[in-house]
C-alpha cells in the first residue's frame, strides 16, 4: 500500500521560504515520477514540479521556475519542495503525488497516488 505523507506547510510572509516534505512508503520508488501539485480555493489542482526518483529529470511550472526546487533523499524515502521568494498567489493546499509512468507528466490524471495535502498561506 503506497502512502504519501506531506508536511512543512504553514503561514509565511511574502518573500519568505518554506520547505515541504513528502515521505513515501509502501514500495521502492526507483523508476517512479514524483510530483507536487497545488490547489487554491475555487481553482483546479495545478502542476508545480516533478522529478524522476533518479533525479536526472526535473520539470517546473513557469510560475515557480527559479523560485522552487524539487529534490529527494533516497535514504529517507522523502521528496522535498523548497519554496523561496513566496508570493501571495502561491497560497494553496500542496499535494505530493506519485506515478509509475515513464515520462514526467504535468497532468493530474497521470498520477496514481496522492498525499492528503498541506496548507501553505503567504500573507503579511
Amino acid at each position: 500500500q503506497v502512502q504519501l505523507v506531506e508536511s512543512g506547510g504553514g503561514l509565511v510572509q511574502p518573500g519568505g521560504s518554506l520547505r515541504l516534505s513528502c515521505v513515501a512508503s509502501g514500495r521502492t520508488f526507483n523508476g517512479y515520477v514524483m510530483g507536487w501539485f497545488r490547489q487554491a480555493p475555487g481553482k483546479e489542482r495545478e502542476f508545480v514540479a516533478a522529478m524522476r526518483w533518479s533525479g536526472v529529470i526535473t520539470y517546473y511550472a513557469d510560475s515557480v521556475k527559479g523560485r522552487f526546487t524539487i529534490s529527494r533523499d533516497n535514504a529517507k524515502n522523502t521528496v522535498y519542495l523548497q519554496m523561496n521568494s513566496l508570493k501571495p498567489e502561491d497560497t494553496a493546499v500542496y499535494y505530493c503525488a506519485a506515478t509509475r509512468a515513464v515520462a514526467v507528466s504535468t497532468l493530474v490524471d497521470a498520477y496514481d497516488y496522492w498525499g492528503q495535502g498541506t496548507q501553505v498561506t503567504v500573507s503579511s
